[in-house]
């Protein structure tokens, strides 16, 4: 059961059936607003869910909680130490590859929507067909989701509903070999800032998946989520989070729908002609993570 508007409603859990056991390894700090909803798209598509929570002080843990035994399979805590160190996170989930019982893991954060390769087929069941045909990585093709100037504020909890504005982007390829198959040896993941997996014998599958990526909501949430935070120096200085940890208040402008994509449905979701920046990052020149 989860609370509405107008108080509880019940809610239905899909019985789905798992080709291959999938788990999905998430790391999180204060993302109340995306938690609950990333965890349920993935356990609607076969795949469960690792919680690793950075010390996070709003309701993230509380509200992940609630999807314990229907969705998240595990989870614990990850010390913060006053500043995001991501590249001790991606290290953790390295670790957890190499330990949890799955067949496949799937990199992911909260505000990603990943989505199977066509209709009719859920996430754990693609990555079986994959795994029959001989490959053990997946990379995924990003659609990102923003606010515009006629529609600004989506900070609420029906944004999927409601921010339907995207653009295709793809500063290389692959961008995000996020799904691999359980490996004998470590894999890393560090080194890429986690945009992909690596390890001896990669096989990557010829057709990418896609995601849907909710980058921010409003201005204000921009502001909280990049402007707000405070980068492990260390990583800035080795080139991690440049764009992101430059970011000023003044520097978040939003896009006209004109020059954006209108969402339709996920089988009409067009990765053409994708941009290689990020446009809330174009004051630095780049829109790299």
């Amino acid at each position: 059961m989860r609370r509405g508007p107008q108080g509880p409603r019940l809610f239905f859990w899909p019985i789905v059936r798992r080709a291959v056991r999938v788990v999905a390894l998430l790391a999180a700090y204060n993302e109340e607003r995306f938690v609950g909803g990333c965890i349920e798209h993935l356990a609607s598509h076969g795949v469960e869910t690792y919680l690793i929570d950075n010390e996070s002080t709003d309701a993230t843990v509380e509200i992940a909680e609630r999807y314990r035994g229907r969705g998240l399979v595990g989870r614990e805590t990850f010390p913060r130490d006053g500043a995001y160190r991501w590249r001790r996170l991606l290290r953790r989930k390295a670790e957890l590859a190499a330990t949890l019982d799955a067949d496949w893991f799937v990199h992911v954060d909260a505000d990603e929507i990943r989505l199977p390769p066509r209709p009719g087929v859920i996430l754990a069941e693609a990555l079986a067909e994959v795994d029959r045909a001989g490959y053990n990585a997946v990379n995924f093709l990003e659609l990102a989701f923003v606010p515009t100037r006629e529609d600004p504020d989506h900070d609420h909890a029906r944004f999927r509903e409601t921010m339907r504005w995207y653009y295709p982007y793809l500063p290389r390829f692959p961008d995000r070999l996020n799904a691999w198959k359980r490996q004998k040896g470590p894999v890393e993941l560090a080194s890429s800032g986690g945009h992909r997996v690596e390890f001896a014998g990669l096989r990557m599958y010829p057709d990418s998946f896609r995601m849907r990526h909710y980058l921010y909501l409003s201005v204000p949430h921009a502001i909280r989520k990049y402007v707000e935070r405070t980068f492990d120096p260390q990583e800035v200085e080795a080139g991690l989070h440049r764009a992101r940890a430059a970011l000023r208040a003044d520097d978040v402008e939003l896009l006209p729908e004109s020059e954006l994509r209108s969402y339709v449905s996920d089988d009409e979701l067009d990765v053409s002609e994708p941009w290689a920046h990020h446009p809330l990052f174009a004051h630095v020149g780049s829109g790299a993570a």
